[in-house]
């Protein structure tokens, strides 16, 4: 486990700490991408991934997960801020947090999906978009 501190702000891979309803009622009402996904899914997929909670004080406001083998791929999904305290560079931090991770941070290929945040991606995690595609971003290492 380890905790990022940036200000009143903690960005935490504890998953003991997640608030599963938080998540769930984020990825159900207010993404693109997970409208109406069954919570059984929402509790296996953070099971099954490497967690990065963001507090405010003991108050969850953000979250992601990659899913990994820790060697040579790893896929960033499921990323948010609420929307009460974006504007403050936490979707920036979070990222650099997730690329810097020890564990990720030699992964041969990292990937993600987005219909909206690719400049986010691109300035803050060295992402770029994959040809032909204007949703899926690739970061290479050439380790």
């Amino acid at each position: 486990m380890i905790e990022y501190q940036f200000g009143e702000y903690t960005i935490s891979t504890d998953k003991t700490r997640l608030n599963r309803d938080i998540i769930q009622d984020f990825l159900n009402s207010s993404s693109y991408w997970a409208q109406n996904r069954p919570a059984a899914t929402i509790q296996a997929s953070i099971k099954n991934s490497l967690c990065f909670g963001v507090y405010k004080g003991e108050q969850q406001i953000g979250f992601a997960r990659v899913v990994t083998d820790y060697a040579t791929f790893a896929w960033l999904a499921d990323v948010f801020v609420l929307e009460t305290h974006r504007g403050q560079g936490l979707g920036k931090q979070l990222v650099e947090c997730i690329i810097s991770y020890p564990m990720l941070a030699d992964i041969g290929i990292f990937c993600l999906a987005t219909r909206d945040a690719h400049g986010l991606y691109q300035q803050y995690g060295g992402f770029e978009k994959l040809e032909g595609s204007e949703l899926w971003m690739v970061r290479r290492n050439a380790t």
